[in-house]
């Protein structure tokens, strides 16, 4: 059995913990809160669990094998480094850590004391991105071109990081995911008018194989965009994560570049066939991402989404915001 303890439980805790408690083999036993009513909430959610407004207590605790770190990002180190050094396996909400540093030094320890870690990118846990995966893996879109994403909406303004820390994780630790290799260099632009933070940006990634990919992220747009264009040589893939019956749609579609003399010669002709969509597994992804966690605890595996992951993930939002600094300029990884 393993045990777990939930540290928040604000917004994306009471998600995290009702998932924990779901899993077979685990068991919830404490969740942390400074905040009353949020303690009373999670008594009202899961009868029977202990809740406890002192953290100490928590990462203490000899009946807690695991603990969850649901909190903003700027507590993430201090709080996963008290419960790895208690012997604790942390699980991290995204992103990992506030800079490379904190989350080197996480990972140090932990593998140091042989403890795991799995932070919280649940996008890579959904059907979608795990067939995308496949489709890719499998050669059915040949060589990778581009892979583009955008995710905007009329979002909430956060005052300590920006609109890239806030909503990028999730499409760069999805691209490093399908693309499966180390990105070489980032260049963002952005803008804050109004704000001390970025409210909306454009980040680019290159990518080996000349692979390029563009992440457009913005809290200040007057509709709700989740999707996520991916061209290949053979094959163009559309994820539209709002679409609740076809997600995920192949497209037998692209150019082929025939053989020319002259260089205004280039001869491009179109190709046009059918389109479908693949049938996706319906699991919800906290689930298998929660099951995940339970099991590396268990037999010593490593998750998808490892610190050494969370580690590349806060690299690229670092060179990010130094691209932004330098008004787009480029950033080498």
């Amino acid at each position: 059995m393993v045990r777990v303890g939930i540290v928040g439980y604000g917004y994306w805790g009471p998600n995290i913990a009702r998932n924990f408690d779901r899993v077979e083999g685990c068991r919830v036993v404490r969740i942390c809160d400074a905040n009353p009513a949020a303690r009373e909430r999670a008594r009202s959610s899961l009868p029977g669990v202990d809740t406890t407004a002192e953290l100490q207590e928590l990462v203490e605790a000899r009946d807690i094998d695991a603990v969850a770190v649901i909190t903003p990002v700027s507590t993430h180190f201090d709080l996963a480094r008290r419960a790895l050094e208690n012997g604790k396996h942390v699980f991290v909400e995204k992103p990992f850590t506030a800079n490379s540093d904190q989350a080197l030094r996480l990972i140090e320890i932990a593998e140091r004391k042989k403890l795991k870690i799995m932070v919280d990118h649940t996008f890579l846990f959904t059907g979608a991105v795990r067939k995308i995966k496949q489709l890719v893996e499998d050669g059915t879109l040949g060589q990778l071109y581009y892979y583009d994403s955008t995710r905007v909406n009329l979002g909430l303004f956060q005052h300590d990081v920006n609109v890239i820390w806030d909503l990028a994780p999730h499409d760069i630790s999805i691209m490093n995911y399908v693309i499966g290799k180390k990105p070489e260099a980032v260049v963002a632009t952005g803008g804050n008018h109004f704000c001390e933070q970025e409210y909306v940006a454009y980040v680019t990634v290159y990518f080996p194989n000349d692979v390029i990919a563009h992440v457009n992220v913005n809290w200040l747009s007057p509709v709700k965009v989740r999707t996520t264009l991916l061209g290949g040589e053979k094959k163009m893939v559309v994820w539209n994560d709002l679409d609740a019956d076809e997600k995920v749609k192949v497209y037998d579609k692209g150019v082929e570049i025939g053989n020319s003399e002259g260089l205004y010669d280039l001869l491009v002709s179109y190709r046009s066939g059918d389109m479908w969509s693949p049938r996706l597994d319906q699991t919800e992804a906290l689930r298998l991402e929660t099951q995940q966690f339970v099991e590396c605890v268990k037999n010593g595996v490593k998750p998808i989404s490892d610190g050494w992951d969370g580690y590349m993930v806060v690299c690229m939002l670092e060179a990010a915001d130094k691209s932004l600094k330098k008004k787009g300029g480029l950033v080498w990884m």
